[in-house]
């Protein structure tokens, strides 16, 4: 299989779309939610037409030249605000100068080819290029299967916000360094 990894192309949306909303309802459960998903509507807006932020793909070439968008990864600067943290969490990363990792999905069947760690690291780049950030953070819900593992194989834990309740968010917070 060949996979191109990229910052993402206005051809690339609807595709992009498609693989994070069938990860917001088949892996996390919860399904599309307004007031913590509203780049997913509008990808252009949110990550191709505003500084600073950028979405990027792996797209997997068919044998006919056919292109298929098959994981993504974002970045906005942002400070987390949702699912809610506590107020020094949110107070350790200041608006503006946070860059934060979001939409972090590969598709089931494309896991296990390096492409999460290809477009994080494409997404690192991007915010130790890009001026005014000071800190690439994330959180990750270690339910999902992979996820713990992966994130503790890139990043340094900041908090660890796990309650024991399976049917909560069980949240972990990361940072990337980079520079």
């Amino acid at each position: 299989m060949r996979y191109d990894l990229r910052q993402a192309r206005p051809d690339d949306l609807d595709g992009a779309r498609s693989v994070i909303l069938d990860t917001l309802y088949r892996d996390l459960g919860y399904g599309y939610t307004p007031a913590w998903h509203g780049d997913v509507i509008d990808l252009e807006g949110a990550y191709l037409r505003t500084p600073r932020h950028a979405l990027f793909v792996a797209a997997l070439t068919h044998d006919d030249g056919r292109e298929e968008v098959v994981a993504t990864t974002a970045v906005r600067a942002v400070a987390p605000t949702s699912p809610p943290h506590p107020a020094w969490l949110a107070e350790r990363y200041p608006a503006g100068r946070t860059a934060q990792l979001f939409r972090v999905y590969v598709r089931p069947e494309h896991r296990r080819h390096g492409l999460a760690r290809g477009l994080v690291d494409l997404a690192t780049r991007f915010v130790a290029e890009t001026p005014g950030y000071d800190v690439l953070c994330l959180h990750t819900d270690t339910r999902v299967e992979g996820a713990e593992g992966f994130w503790r194989s890139v990043a340094k834990e900041i908090h660890d916000a796990r309650d024991g309740d399976p049917a909560r968010f069980q949240t972990v917070h990361f940072e990337i360094p980079f520079g």
